[in-house]
């Protein structure tokens, strides 16, 4: 027996720990638990969450007491635990997954939304946990995961080492925009995405709106599809403003002021600011041959060094949806044919990105794809 087992029993300090798991998952870290190890009172869950990312830390900002790193990409928690039998029978799922989104410098705790770079990461910590049947024949093993935050479906494809049983994340298969090198696939599908919150992908009725404010008057789409956003044009903000920089106090006080009344317009909560999130999104260089559209994502009110996988998600579809900002804003208009995947590229701040989506024979969107990587970094205790 070792010392933190023992003194796990002896009930010493070691008691405020929980068993986790440190994972990368696209452009995110974050940690990833066991619901069978945290308290079966949801009320408690939240000290435990600030405890481990070490929020809130409101003088300096950089989660030093805890596994967060300061920006909101670095503090996020993933919950997962194996699917009932009812629903593996209703929705042929694997496991179901919580996602947690951890305020930094205030003790903000939202379970609104998800994370498409974490969830790309579920189903290979539900095999490394043994959640998962890991007899298969393949060399590609596919999780299907129930996010209880948007009540959406999620599939995570793979490869095996077929020795152990577990994933293969070293192969030198793709790189991403925002991660040196280069690393195995991981293909993450979001099944039926649209009105993740709302119940609507446009939940206004319309594809583009106008909203009047003191500042002028701005083109906005607001769009629910894996997760909701507000999309506006970057070049009206940068007028309005008189600023380029996304990270300035007017452009930031006047996307804020923009989000809350697109969240309004949504039926959501203004004040929750990880839903919905927003985005400038504007057409790319002329010189760029690379890019589709290029996008500038908000993530907890600061600009995202890349952007977060679901708005990206959101992105891809809205660019595929005739009228919407996006769609007209976009170099090569894609246009859908019924069954037929459309991929969009998109141009971060971090490089770019090409996500995907499908449309069924009566024009809905049937899917949202991506291709992201993920390392494992750390498995052990984490104290709280």
């Amino acid at each position: 027996m070792n010392l933190a087992t023992s003194a796990f029993q002896r009930g010493s300090p070691f008691a405020r720990t929980i068993p986790a798991t440190f994972l990368r998952g696209g452009t995110s870290k974050g940690i990833f638990l066991q619901q069978s190890h945290l308290p079966q009172d949801k009320s408690e869950w939240n000290e435990i969450f600030l405890g481990l990312m070490g929020s809130p830390d409101a003088e300096y900002g950089r989660q030093l007491n805890g596994m967060g790193g300061g920006v909101s990409s670095l503090s996020k928690i993933c919950v997962v635990q194996p699917a009932s039998v009812e629903q593996r029978r209703l929705l042929g799922v694997d496991v179901e997954y919580t996602f947690v989104q951890v305020g930094i410098r205030d003790s903000a705790i939202d379970y609104s939304g998800n994370c498409g770079n974490l969830s790309s990461m579920i189903g290979v910590f539900a095999l490394d946990e043994g959640m998962v049947d890991n007899s298969f024949t393949e060399n590609h093993f596919s999780v299907r995961a129930f996010n209880t935050n948007t009540q959406k479906v999620v599939n995570t494809a793979f490869p095996i080492d077929r020795k152990s049983g577990l994933a293969d994340l070293s192969l030198p298969e793709t790189r991403i925009a925002g991660v040196s090198g280069e690393a195995s696939q991981i293909q993450l599908d979001f099944y039926r995405p649209s009105g993740a919150r709302t119940g609507k992908l446009l939940p206004t009725g319309a594809p583009m709106i106008q909203l009047e404010i003191t500042k002028g008057a701005f083109h906005m789409s607001l769009v629910d599809a894996t997760n909701p956003t507000v999309f506006v044009d970057r070049v009206e903000i940068i007028n309005a403003s008189s600023t380029e920089d996304p990270s300035s106090h007017e452009q930031l006080r006047l996307l804020e002021v923009l989000r809350r009344e697109g969240a309004i317009r949504m039926g959501l909560d203004p004040n929750v600011q990880a839903q919905p999130k927003i985005a400038m999104v504007s057409s790319p260089n002329a010189n760029d041959d690379e890019a589709d559209i290029e996008i500038i994502a908000l993530s907890m009110g600061v600009p995202h060094k890349a952007v977060p996988m679901t708005v990206g998600l959101c992105l891809g579809v809205a660019a595929n949806t005739q009228n919407t900002l996006p769609y007209t804003l976009a170099r090569r208009i894609p246009v859908h044919n019924a069954s037929r995947s459309q991929f969009v590229k998109l141009r971060h701040p971090g490089g770019v990105v090409e996500v995907g989506a499908t449309f069924d024979a009566n024009g809905e969107v049937e899917s949202a794809s991506v291709i992201r990587t993920g390392r494992r970094l750390m498995k052990g205790h984490v104290w709280y």
